[in-house]
């Protein structure tokens, strides 16, 4: 049996009254609490790196930030955090699951 794939949180930039969530860079600061610098980077090519857990992202022109819900059996504090910060904004946040790579195909179908 295949395993499921990860469930995932799209926070969006809306508030559940409909405004637009400020300031302008929330998503970047967000995902940037849970950024770190790259394996063995160091001095001046030292580079911040999104975590694969809480990320930034557009969605038409909605900012977001997707949380995975992997992080919670890693860090189970930094999940919490991040999903209290969009309760604690009133944020619209939406539950989706990552679809798997096969999704859209057809079997037997003509290529």
């Amino acid at each position: 049996m295949a395993e499921a794939p990860p469930t995932e949180y799209f926070i969006q930039g809306i508030t559940h009254s409909g405004k637009t969530f400020r300031p302008s860079d929330w998503s970047e600061r967000l995902a940037g609490v849970m950024s770190c610098f790259g394996p063995g980077a160091k001095g001046p090519n030292a580079r911040l790196q999104y975590s694969l857990y809480v990320r930034p992202t557009m969605l038409g022109n909605l900012k977001c930030v997707i949380l995975d819900s992997r992080l919670r059996d890693i860090e189970p504090m930094a999940f919490d955090f991040v999903l209290n910060f969009a309760k604690d904004n009133d944020l619209v946040v939406t539950e989706a699951c990552e679809l798997p790579p096969e999704h859209g195909t057809r079997k037997g179908a003509a290529g």
